[in-house]
């Protein structure tokens, strides 16, 4: 590995925040990309020892600008973790096409904002590690959530294309396919429909975040240089491709 930068959108909360502190364990200089919550950037920045930086990644110029930043004040990227991603649930008969754009930007969009940013230098370095969090409703659907199940489908497929077309060069492109873990985000749902989720899957349990990060932390490494273009999926058993 010519260098141990990493950055991780969407690095400071849920799933983000164990992957930012997994990385940093290993050794890497994490660089935790976050959109507005300052008070948790800040406590992910002391307990991990990362670099936070404030972007708002559905913007292009932004993505661009603060990878050259990171570059600047910590070296070459050479680990990027698109984890940023958001849900702005409805049945499709009632979905307004703001909440629509709002999480294609957010999840999908933000993909090819920041690999376009880094994408360059990993190819002339000849080496990267580019890792899309993607989800098991990105295959096997959700109600009320066509928009955030269309946006994390095509990041599996934008994996593929990329892998494809990195592979030569050094760089490797996969995809973490989460089931149901235990953040924020299924904290806010009804007991009961928690509940039902957890008889649906085969273990018995929802994941963990750290069981993620730990994903991420092979998946960068040395030891994965020849698995590109696949998808991990981690969901207990829930689905299975």
């Amino acid at each position: 590995m010519m260098s141990k930068i990493a950055v991780v959108t969407g690095g400071t909360r849920g799933i983000g925040y164990d992957i930012t502190c997994a990385l940093a364990r290993e050794g890497y200089k994490v660089a935790a990309f976050y959109h507005g919550n300052e008070e948790a950037a800040q406590a992910c920045a002391k307990a991990s020892g990362a670099s936070v930086y404030k972007v708002d990644v559905t913007d292009f110029e932004a993505c661009a600008a603060t990878c050259a930043q990171v570059e600047k004040d910590l070296g070459p990227i050479a680990v990027l973790v698109n984890n940023a991603g958001k849900t702005n649930d409805g049945m499709m008969h009632k979905m307004g096409v703001d909440a629509w754009d709002d999480v294609i930007s957010t999840n999908l969009n933000s993909c090819f904002n920041m690999c376009r940013a880094v994408i360059n230098g990993m190819r002339e370095r000849g080496f990267g590690r580019i890792i899309n969090i993607s989800s098991i409703n990105g295959q096997k659907g959700q109600l009320g959530q066509t928009n955030y199940a269309a946006a994390k489908a095509g990041m599996l497929g934008f994996t593929k294309s990329l892998a494809l077309e990195s592979a030569a060069k050094g760089v490797t492109v996969n995809a973490i396919r989460p089931g149901y873990i235990k953040t924020e985000m299924t904290a806010k749902m009804k007991p009961e429909v928690l509940e039902s989720i957890v008889k649906q899957i085969p273990v018995g349990r929802m994941g963990t975040p750290e069981e993620i990060a730990q994903a991420v932390v092979y998946l960068a490494s040395d030891s994965a240089a020849f698995i590109t273009g696949s998808t991990l999926s981690a969901n207990g058993g829930q689905h299975m491709v």
